[in-house]
């Protein structure tokens, strides 16, 4: 048995924090997305993991993961030279696979439930596949099942207009080696893309066994800042611990589930978990509420900040106002303007999002 993660794409949901990097290596309570996904592969025993890479963010991922020795596997590097499907990408992935049956994993998805019940069901049944569903209220906006009462799945539609159920597909598969035939007698979809719902539909139309089970607990696609959000605070609720190995002064208080990493200074400050902060952070005369991550070398003096994912390097400094619900870009820096007249000064990239949020608000056109 071996996986194939999907790590490649262009992450335009994310812009402009995927401008200059991996949406899979975003950080949800400071671990990469990616590595949830290779770490709940190697829990089921599969080992053999290929992993799809784009031109653009490939080398990063590389450098970033290494080679699977730290998660107990061996990773291979594909590169897809260009995001033409799910299905493209099993068939760019070809010779890694060769005649393995094998779990496909969405590189940007997070799933609770162990693969390991869902991999004895696909294999003790001699499944040409297996598809996860989970039910959502806006269909139209993923792949769709339909199935009996028995979770034989009668047929698929990729993001129809009017979806015959509200059964989506999750980021997780189990292929056969049937599935490499079903890609080849497929075409394009109108989108120009191999569609793996087309792939799986032809084994449903051409008489093999596809079966479904429906996830029972959550699952979060990231693709989005707010998806990101949600995905951080149940992370956070989840699996964070007490574990403080930076410095911590008498003025401070720390309360709940915090981790803090090596070399951190915390200095008059408050920090109320769950809250998961790196090592080599500079936290000073600030409020650290719940829900927040802070990636290593983050400086942050006279603010406070919750329910938000900070990234690496990032500095925040004297800012009057909570900052609350956000994703700040490595590197990136929050700081007042040094003279008069008071204003708001900005440097914004493509795709940036700026929300104002005050008594001198106005309702947007």
């Amino acid at each position: 048995m071996k996986a194939l993660i999907l790590s490649g794409g262009k992450g335009t949901r994310l812009r402009p924090l995927t401008y200059t990097g991996a949406k899979q290596l975003v950080p949800v309570a400071n671990k990469p997305i990616l590595w949830y996904g290779i770490e709940a592969i190697a829990k089921a025993g599969i080992t053999d993991i290929g992993i799809i890479i784009s031109p653009e963010t490939g080398e990063e991922i590389k450098t970033v993961t290494g080679n699977g020795e730290n998660f107990g596997a061996q990773i291979t590097y594909i590169l897809q030279s260009e995001p033409l499907g799910l299905a493209h990408a099993v068939k760019t992935a070809a010779d890694f696979l060769q005649t393995s049956p094998f779990v496909m994993y969405l590189g940007d998805n997070l799933i609770q439930d162990d693969l390991e019940q869902f991999l004895d069901h696909f294999q003790a049944k001699s499944l040409d596949s297996l598809i996860l569903l989970r039910r959502v209220p806006n269909p139209s906006a993923f792949g769709v099942a339909t199935v009996d009462d028995q979770g034989k799945v009668l047929a698929l539609v990729e993001k129809p207009e009017h979806p015959p159920s509200n059964l989506a597909l999750v980021g997780l598969y189990f292929f056969a080696p049937t599935i490499h035939q079903a890609i080849a007698n497929i075409e394009p979809s109108a989108r120009g893309e191999l569609e793996i719902t087309d792939a799986i539909q032809y084994l449903i139309s051409h008489g093999y066994g596809v079966e479904s089970l429906q996830l029972e607990g959550w699952w979060l696609d990231t693709g989005k800042k707010d998806d990101l959000l949600a995905a951080n605070q149940i992370i956070l609720d989840s699996l964070v611990e007490k574990n403080i190995q930076g410095t911590v002064d008498e003025q401070s208080k720390i309360s709940g589930r915090v981790t803090i990493g090596p070399h951190s200074q915390i200095i008059n400050s408050v920090i109320r978990g769950p809250v998961a902060i790196g090592s080599n952070c500079h936290l000073e005369n600030c409020f650290i509420g719940p829900y927040s991550s802070i990636a290593d070398g983050v400086k942050i003096r006279e603010a406070d900040l919750e329910h938000s994912v900070v990234l690496q390097g990032a500095s925040i400094v004297a800012i009057q106002q909570r900052i609350v619900d956000s994703v700040i870009g490595k590197n990136a820096k929050i700081f007042p303007a040094p003279c008069r007249p008071q204003a708001l000064r900005f440097l914004i990239g493509n795709d940036s999002q700026v929300e104002l949020i005050g008594p001198s608000s106005y309702p947007q056109d």
